[in-house]
C-alpha cells in the first residue's frame, strides 16, 4: 500500500457531496444518476462531476444500459471496505444523510 493511494482515498471522501453519494450507494447495490440527482436535490451536472471524480479515483464502478449509467461502490481493498463500513455506521447520525436516504426511498427505476 502506498501512502499516496491512501491520501487520495481520503481526499475523495473530503467533499460533502461525495460523502452523500457514498452514503446513498452504500445503501443500494447500484443506482442510476437520475436516482442520485433526485435524492441529493442537486443539479445533474454537480452530481455527475462528483461521480466522475469518485470513479477516476477507483471508488466507483459503472455499468451502462442504453443512455443510462449505473454506479456502484468499488472498494477493492479490505482497508477501504473497513473505512466505508465505519462511515456507514457513523453517518446514520447525520440528519442530512438521513434526508438523502429518505428522498431516495426506493429507487424509481427512471432508467429502465
Amino acid at each position: 500500500m502506498h501512502v499516496k493511494s491512501v491520501a487520495d482515498f481520503f481526499k475523495s471522501l473530503s467533499e460533502p457531496v461525495r460523502l452523500r453519494l457514498i452514503n446513498l450507494l452504500s445503501a443500494h447495490d447500484e443506482l442510476c444518476v437520475c436516482d442520485l440527482v433526485d435524492a441529493l436535490a442537486l443539479p445533474q451536472s454537480v452530481v455527475s462531476r462528483h461521480l466522475a471524480y469518485l470513479r477516476q479515483q477507483g471508488l466507483l464502478s459503472t455499468r451502462r444500459q442504453g443512455v443510462w449509467i449505473f454506479y456502484k461502490i468499488n472498494a477493492d481493498t479490505t482497508w477501504q471496505q473497513q473505512v466505508l463500513a465505519l462511515y456507514r455506521d457513523f453517518g446514520g447520525e447525520s440528519a442530512e444523510l438521513a434526508g438523502d436516504l429518505e428522498r431516495l426511498g426506493t429507487p424509481n427505476n427512471c432508467c429502465d
